[in-house]
């Protein structure tokens, strides 16, 4: 899986980086056919600093993406992640489905 973390109008610390990176690796311990995954982090200057993190993952046939506001990165980074592994769930599930439909129509065949 590839991880890029990008930050919009500011520069990250390395701390951070590191912090998306493994948050995201994570991920891959639910379902390992993940290609690559997307970090984008940004604030608000409007209202108290708002910092948001949004995380775009690649999967077969599939793109999920999730968003975190928070007043923290970090919290943001969690929030954005614990949305992605809901939908990666979700995806792996219909998958397990299909395969299990497929099964029981050649058993009947048989």
């Amino acid at each position: 899986m590839t991880v890029t973390v990008t930050s919009r109008h500011f520069k990250a610390h390395q701390t951070l980086v590191e912090y998306a990176e493994a948050a995201v690796q994570g991920l891959s311990r639910y379902y390992d056919g993940i290609i690559k995954c997307e970090v984008i982090l940004s604030y608000e200057k409007k209202r108290k600093s708002t910092k948001i993190a949004e995380i775009v993952c690649s999967v077969y046939r599939h793109r999920i993406t999730s968003e975190g506001r928070t007043e923290d990165f970090e919290k943001s980074i969690d929030a954005a992640a614990d949305r992605v592994l809901i939908q990666l769930k979700k995806v792996k599930d219909r998958l397990h489905q299909r395969d299990r439909k497929a099964v029981r129509r050649v058993r009947e065949k048989v």
